[in-house]
């Protein structure tokens, strides 16, 4: 049994449902704010994961930054080292889908180029007579930044441990290519 830890940087737009979501993923379904007053920094959330089929968990660090463009640059020096990231947009929102490009530049080059397992996603599915966003443009844009991609609805519930138990299992799984790696390079 392997118990892992990994930093999961959550970010997006303002008012994308960041918040939402990773509050919905925390308390498993059963805090939803109708509410919210907005980040203006990070907020961190700690969840463990159990990985299914296996004995391993995986603690992730969840930090969700603000998303208003005058707050990020002071939350970027909380974002530390990330380990896994969660880009999301407003499926209502073809603007804070466009600013994705943005986030992924940000992200990038506050990691020095490092590779990040992560995940787009397109929060706010339940509203669909406002979609704006199709899901096989968000599909084909992810694909071509590396990136999973996921539709939830923090507020209808639906969909929210996805996006976060796939970045757990890639995580999971990063660490056992590279123990085998390791393992392979001993002598005998």
């Amino acid at each position: 049994m392997v118990k892992l830890r990994a930093r999961c940087l959550l970010v997006g737009d303002a008012a994308v449902g960041k918040s939402a979501l990773s509050h919905m993923f925390h308390s498993e379904g059963t805090l939803f704010q109708k509410n919210y007053s907005m980040t203006t920094g990070v907020e961190l959330l700690l969840k463990c994961v159990n990985i299914p089929e296996t004995n391993d968990s995986v603690e992730l660090y969840i930090i969700d930054s603000a998303g208003k463009e005058t707050l990020v640059e002071g939350c970027e020096k909380m974002w530390g080292e990330p380990s896994l990231l969660c880009l999301v947009f407003d499926l209502t929102s073809e603007q804070s889908f466009a600013n994705c490009g943005r986030w992924m530049e940000r992200v990038r080059a506050h990691c020095r180029g490092l590779h990040l397992p992560g995940v787009l996603v397109g929060n706010k599915s339940d509203l669909s007579a406002r979609r704006e966003v199709e899901s096989s443009v968000a599909q084909e844009w992810a694909q071509s930044q590396g990136l999973e991609y996921h539709e939830t609805s923090a507020r209808a519930m639906e969909n929210c441990d996805a996006p976060l138990l796939s970045l757990a299992r890639a995580f999971q799984s990063l660490y056992q290519e590279r123990r085998e790696t390791i393992q392979n390079l001993s002598p005998g």
